[in-house]
């Protein structure tokens, strides 16, 4: 077993320590997050940080750099109150890494990285690629005082989920939907097993669909 101090981390390679550290955290959902501005003008970025807050209000937060260069996403997302969570398959993995890419304001994502713009009730641009989608509306941005960065607050105003997805229980079955580790490496989900609620003094029973 290879142990790293606290003290290690601090005195590791800049980019070493950080692939480490965004490691770590481990596979992660992938999601395009999409937004327009007050011109219209859209913006598409690839995030790995989307976290379920509460079903009830449904809740779904996800972590912004900090705010000290341009951030068109969030700036975006301040100046509208709307914006858009967008999951992709394993297909579109070159093109959902590509918007990773800092492109000036007046471009673009979504003609830059080839995904489709679908804009539903003028406040909300999807991927129209997208097999599960979701439209937000911004509640709160609540900054992370140890390091500056923000967590977007958003509750959900629609969803939008490829039939074949979506299980009779109200599962969303995400089997080959894009995720990741770090800022580069990319992985595909499977279900393996579906499980009974777990109970005291009671082994838990593989379920059958």
């Amino acid at each position: 077993m290879i142990q790293i101090s606290g003290s290690d981390l601090k005195n590791l390679d800049k980019r070493y320590r950080t692939t480490l550290i965004n490691s770590l955290s481990g596979i992660r959902q992938v999601a395009l997050v999409g937004t327009m501005d007050r011109n219209r003008q859209s913006n598409l970025s690839i995030i790995n940080s989307v976290t379920h807050l509460g079903a009830e209000p449904s809740l779904f937060g996800y972590i912004s750099r900090p705010h000290t260069v341009e951030r068109h996403t969030l700036e975006n997302i301040l100046e509208t109150n709307y914006y858009t969570f967008n999951f992709v398959t394993q297909n579109f993995i070159k093109n959902a890494h590509q918007s990773s890419a800092r492109y000036p304001k007046n471009k673009s994502e979504f003609k830059e990285c080839g995904f489709q713009e679908e804009i539903f009730e003028n406040q909300f641009v999807f991927v129209k690629e997208a097999s599960v989608k979701m439209g937000m509306k911004f509640l709160e941005k609540i900054t992370i005082k140890q390091n500056k960065t923000d967590l977007v607050v958003g509750e959900i105003q629609n969803v939008f989920i490829e039939p074949s997805r979506l299980e009779k229980d109200g599962f969303v079955n995400l089997d080959n939907t894009l995720m990741n580790s770090g800022l580069d490496t990319y992985y595909v989900p499977e279900k393996i097993a579906k499980l009974s609620y777990a109970k005291p003094n009671s082994e838990p029973q593989f379920l059958i669909y």
